[in-house]
């Protein structure tokens, strides 16, 4: 069961997604280049806003940092002294990280771990280091510990629903053979401008605010490139997965378990996907805008995007962009279903754009939207 998710969100004067050169990021797509924000900088807004509103389900921490500083606190507060807490979570990193862990137990690239993971091996550590007489017969019983099967098998299966909101979203890649490797339910693609990439250079000076009268002319000057567009958002959900990465169960029988936290996550990642902008130079431009179109589709067929709809860039000198980039949807997505026969069991829309019927949808407000969408994903 897949639930997907199409926006159409325009801004006004911005620079959402930079590349290395400070430059708006583009993709050349049909018969022009477009301006681009990427799933990554996506990603990293919406897990921004859907955390805080999910207090209830725990998240995790991306660093280099996890062992050397997050285990290492909980570890000595729970009675053992650093030098041996320090010994011990070298002991552990080495064996869980194979090959990627620093002299001083930082890990050699960021690698996000679950809160309750970091519970999990400060208790280990700090029961290795209570059953032996000193820090080196612990450190041997922490490896053998580790090197169990049933150790193994262990942390396999508590990892899949420990790795936090984050990894059960996003995905987490590892190379070991101890850690759980997440596979992402969430599939994010780059969001593009429905029409060419149009950008100017927007010069600003700053001026010195003890400058005598003599002394003309700015203290700086600068530039920084702006453009204004109407994007095309498309996201895909394999729900079991996520439920699966959520709870700890299998996949398979994701129905038949509990389904409060899963729809909860769900339902606030269209709610961020509809109203959280990505942006920089935010106290320059104000990037805010909500979505001016949502499509939630709910069905078991292999997800597709609607992005070909605008593989003709959409002029700018013929009327409202994205009225007609949504006309533009309304249409693509009937000749899929000619063609294919339709692919979802149940839409819904939202949009603030004509009410004109969409598809033979009737627009609703984004939470009944949402109710609607989830509802035909758990009948």
């Amino acid at each position: 069961m897949f639930l997907q998710v199409h926006a159409l969100t325009s801004y006004p004067a911005s620079l959402l997604n930079r590349d290395d050169a400070g430059l708006a990021k583009r993709i050349p797509f049909g018969n022009a280049t477009r301006l681009r924000v990427s799933s990554q900088c996506l990603k990293r807004h919406w897990r921004e806003a859907i955390v805080p509103s999910l207090p209830e389900v725990p998240d995790g921490l991306r660093s280099t940092h996890f062992f050397s500083r997050e285990v290492l606190r909980r570890v000595i507060g729970q009675g053992v002294n650093e030098d041996t807490a320090r010994t011990l979570i070298k002991t552990l990193a080495d064996l869980l990280i194979k090959g990627g862990v620093e002299d001083d137990g930082n890990l050699k690239q960021p690698v996000l771990f679950g809160l309750r993971e970091a519970d999990y091996f400060a208790a280990m550590i700090a029961q290795a280091a209570r059953g032996a007489h000193n820090a080196q017969a612990a450190s041997q019983a922490l490896s053998e510990r580790l090197k169990s099967k049933e150790e193994k098998k262990n942390l396999v299966a508590m990892m899949q629903s420990a790795a936090g909101l984050t990894a059960a979203l996003f995905g987490r890649m590892v190379t070991s053979d101890l850690l759980a490797r997440v596979d992402a339910p969430v599939h994010v693609a780059h969001a593009f401008t429905v029409h060419a990439a149009q950008t100017e250079m927007d010069y600003f000076t700053v001026v010195d605010d003890l400058a005598t009268e003599e002394e003309t002319g700015g203290a700086h000057l600068g530039q920084t490139e702006l453009g204004a567009g109407v994007y095309y958002v498309y996201v895909a959900v394999d729900v079991p997965l996520l439920s699966s990465n959520l709870t700890g169960i299998a996949a398979r029988t994701w129905k038949s378990q509990d389904t409060n936290i899963a729809r909860a996550v769900l339902a606030e990642l269209i709610r961020v996907i509809a109203r959280q902008s990505p942006g920089a130079k935010l106290g320059a431009t104000a990037p805010y805008a909500y979505a001016d179109l949502m499509l939630l589709e709910a069905g078991r067929a292999q997800p597709r995007s609607l992005a070909n709809a605008f593989l003709g860039a959409i002029s700018t000198r013929e009327g409202h962009i994205t009225q007609q980039a949504a006309q533009r949807m309304v249409h693509y997505l009937q000749r899929l279903d000619d063609a294919y026969g339709p692919t979802a069991e149940q839409r819904a829309l939202t949009t603030a754009l004509d009410p004109a019927s969409f598809h033979g949808l009737t627009p609703a407000p984004l939470e009944t939207a949402i109710a609607s969408a989830l509802d035909a994903v758990w009948s």
